[in-house]
């Protein structure tokens, strides 16, 4: 048994984890016995209800399935906690770590994560996707980020609210609040953990939602940090704008019409960029007033 110094809300998402959960439901009660624990059913198939009854844990069910997103979505609004902890329910998160999440949260950061480490990723390809998403992401909010992809995480509900609307309904949810918090400025931090082997079959794939998880950087990058993006992309065309027309001038002795929609292009590039981050530092502004 666990003592929780705040209220917590734990919150899985659930899609057919009736073998997992069967185990992990009893485990959680037992550590934690004043926590709120609500089970987000996305259109299971299987006897996942049937489990959250005999464990008398509070059910949040979807009619058909909506993704992890809107599971976690669902399970955040449903929670009454000073602290969400979401936790998948595939049987990989352990409930030992909650604790290490919780310290943190106490500590006064505003999310904990929970890294995984090369030995607890699922295969090489994933390990590398990953590598190349926490190394982006951090460049792109400039922050270290260890584990973008982490779903095991505590979060103080009022703030993590905050950034719901940002929320796809896939499973890139851990993707966009962990840029969203780190370009809000708020505190963010990593435990190590040690995830094990899933039970049943992933539902994420890895071509399909590699894209997509780069697509939500890509979004989350432009809609907080514009310059960071098309800065680079700016000065990409100007210097291929400088290169052709020293080319074309020292071989012809004339300025093309390339060299003329290289430098055009670099210069869209970078106003498109300036103009988004006064666009975004104004809605900044305006988030700030509304919570005070």
């Amino acid at each position: 048994m666990v003592d929780c110094k705040v209220s917590v809300s734990i919150v899985i998402p659930a899609k057919n984890e009736a073998g997992s959960l069967e185990a992990l439901l009893p485990d959680l009660k037992d550590a934690y016995p004043d926590a709120e624990i609500i089970l987000v059913n996305d259109g299971s198939s299987d006897n996942t209800s049937e489990i959250c009854t005999v464990n008398s844990i509070i059910e949040v069910k979807h009619p058909y399935s909506k993704g992890n997103g809107a599971a976690i979505k669902s399970g955040a609004r449903a929670a009454t906690g000073d602290v969400i902890v979401f936790m998948d329910g595939d049987g990989q998160h352990q409930p030992k770590d909650i604790a290490a999440l919780l310290q943190r949260i106490d500590e006064g950061y505003d999310l904990a994560v929970g890294a995984r480490d090369y030995e607890s990723q699922a295969s090489i390809g994933r390990w590398v996707a990953n590598t190349f998403y926490n190394k982006f992401s951090s460049w792109m909010v400039g922050h270290k980020i260890l584990d973008l992809t982490s779903g095991f995480r505590a979060v103080k509900r009022k703030k993590f609210l905050q950034f719901l609307y940002l929320l796809p309904n896939g499973f890139s949810y851990p993707t966009t609040s962990t840029m969203a918090f780190f370009r809000a400025g708020l505190s963010v931090c990593y435990i190590s953990i040690d995830v094990r082997r899933r039970e049943g079959k992933s539902h994420i794939r890895l071509l399909r939602d590699g894209i997509r998880f780069l697509l939500i950087i890509f979004k989350v990058g432009t809609l907080y940090s514009p310059l960071k993006l098309f800065t680079p992309l700016a000065a990409a065309f100007f210097t291929l704008a400088m290169l052709n027309y020293g080319f074309t001038y020292t071989s012809s002795g004339r300025f093309t019409n390339m060299s003329a929609l290289l430098f055009i292009s670099s210069l869209l590039f970078f106003s498109l960029g300036l103009i988004s981050e006064q666009v975004s530092n104004l809605q900044y502004m305006k988030s700030d007033n509304e919570r005070e």
